[in-house]
């Protein structure tokens, strides 16, 4: 059963501008069973609840219960369910609780204005339970009281915390059994038959846990927060995704937080567990879309996603050492040729033509222009890129995020956009009606369009990141056993292809 915990009326709170009308009716139709009505320092009387039941007009099984929120002496504010009586302002804990001892006492909001909690307090006896997940709390103080309770194991409720109706019941909490009173409502609590309502879904990968949370219910404006939980359990790997994480963290502060252009948001770090915390991206992977889009909104992703690698590049930013780039791009050309030389690949001497074109090629180039490079994505294409909506309703709301950002560092230009076309094409060449539709000039036209202008020989440098970035894919294959695919050999003689405007 689903119930709306926390929620405060115009008639009775003077914090609110909803009346209980629309709340009921809101939670309702957001799919819920039941609402609690905590105002301050007040309890609804039983023939006010009917004839708020009688205007709201929902059915008799929709559960409405009136508890209340107290302001206390000693711990802030209180939720109180099942108290007989109105609690006076400033009634400290044990005094409520020596009252009313079978009522439930919850802890509101306590991670809220970035407030961390101590365990002592969390787990204070004369509490029946904590508040985890409310609105009036930041993202990182829901995702800090999250690792609490699994760490601590209290009993927990979440909250919406409604001062209106537009997000009434967003944080509702779940009860395993039926409730029609609020003293059945305040024995589940006190029993611990009752917990926030989220989805958890662990992806273990290499080196880490990764857990994705989405937290609440879903509206027609698809509010749920979701959280990714990287737990790493590697010194090597932690050392880089964390520097992933401080490049979303400049990032965001440069404008890809929100609107039509973002990535990740960072949350939160904790260097001695190797946990990381981050925003979880909604919506599909630019592969996923164009697989099955419309002629229309294919391009507009395509060209959505030129701009936002232009505007990342625009930014003209310097977050990790220059001097990264020549440094990891030996290292990866050497990586590659030792694949193919480690089976005695037939084709290893095309390989290490392809390898020492592109490495001589690189090199001047950083000679001549590396004063002019930017902080770059290093991984950019179709399934590291989503495309999402915040109101299924209104276009407007499109957006488009990138992840990903190990790979990222100060880099020319055309690396991201060479990379890209390589990728697409790559990722895309087993639906041959797909790469008709939406073709790679798409993509590079509408980076031209965005960038504001671009070097001189900035095609020629795209196609030497083009064959560089086959290279990378074709020793990936090897890598899973593919060495004697025929797509191999396609990415091998495209990769001289390109080569030859050198």
């Amino acid at each position: 059963m689903l119930v709306e915990m926390h929620c405060h009326t115009a008639e009775h709170s003077a914090c609110s501008g909803v009346p209980a009308v629309d709340l009921v009716r809101q939670v309702f139709a957001k799919g819920l069973q039941g609402i609690v009505l905590t105002d301050h320092h007040y309890l609804w009387p039983r023939e006010e609840m009917q004839a708020l039941r009688r205007a709201a007009e929902v059915p008799d099984h929709f559960c409405i219960m009136s508890g209340q929120e107290l302001s206390s002496a000693d711990f802030g504010d209180l939720l109180v369910y099942g108290a007989s009586g109105v609690i006076p302002r400033g009634t400290a804990l044990a005094e409520v609780r020596q009252r009313y001892p079978d009522a439930a006492l919850v802890w509101a909001h306590p991670y809220r204005g970035g407030k961390t909690p101590e365990a002592e307090r969390l787990c204070v006896p004369l509490l029946d339970g904590i508040e985890i997940f409310n609105s009036n709390h930041t993202v990182r103080g829901n995702s800090r009281a999250l690792q609490d309770w699994h760490r601590l194991r209290f009993t927990a409720i979440a909250g919406t915390d409604t001062h209106g109706a537009s997000y009434a019941g967003l944080y509702p909490t779940i009860f395993d059994h039926p409730l029609t009173t609020i003293e059945e409502l305040a024995r589940e609590i006190r029993a611990g038959r009752c917990r926030p309502f989220l989805k958890e879904i662990p992806r273990a990968g290499a080196h880490s846990q990764v857990t994705e949370v989405t937290i609440g219910t879903k509206g027609s404006d698809e509010q749920r927060e979701r959280i990714i939980i990287r737990a790493l359990d590697d010194r090597h790997r932690w050392q880089s995704a964390q520097r992933a994480f401080h490049i979303m963290e400049v990032l965001s502060e440069a404008g890809f937080s929100d609107g039509a252009f973002r990535v990740p948001r960072p949350i939160d770090q904790d260097a001695a567990s190797m946990t990381l915390i981050e925003q979880g991206v909604r919506g599909r992977s630019l592969y996923d879309r164009l697989l099955v889009a419309s002629e229309e909104d294919g391009r507009s992703f395509i060209e959505l996603a030129a701009r936002w690698l232009a505007r990342l590049h625009g930014l003209k930013l310097r977050v990790t050492p220059a001097g990264e780039f020549a440094q990891r791009e030996k290292q990866r050309l050497v990586r590659y040729l030792e694949r193919f030389s480690a089976i005695e690949h037939r084709h290893l001497r095309k390989v290490r033509e392809i390898a020492e074109a592109v490495g001589e090629h690189e090199e001047r180039l950083i000679a001549a222009q590396g004063g002019s490079f930017v902080q770059g994505h290093g991984d950019y294409h179709p399934k590291n890129i989503f495309i999402g909506q915040d109101r299924q309703d209104d276009r407007e709301t499109l957006f488009l995020a990138a992840i990903d950002f190990e790979s990222s560092l100060v880099v020319p230009p055309a690396f991201d956009v060479g990379s890209f076309l390589a990728q697409h094409r790559n990722q895309l060449f087993p639906h041959a009606e797909v790469l008709r539709r939406f073709p790679e000039e798409l993509f590079l036209n509408a980076y031209l369009a965005a960038s504001g202008g671009v070097a001189d020989d900035f095609l020629r440098q795209v196609e030497l990141f083009r064959a560089r970035s086959n290279l990378g894919i074709a020793a990936y294959l090897v890598k899973l056993g593919l060495g004697e695919s025929e797509n191999l050999w396609r990415l091998l003689v495209e990769a001289e292809q390109s080569l030859v405007h050198f």
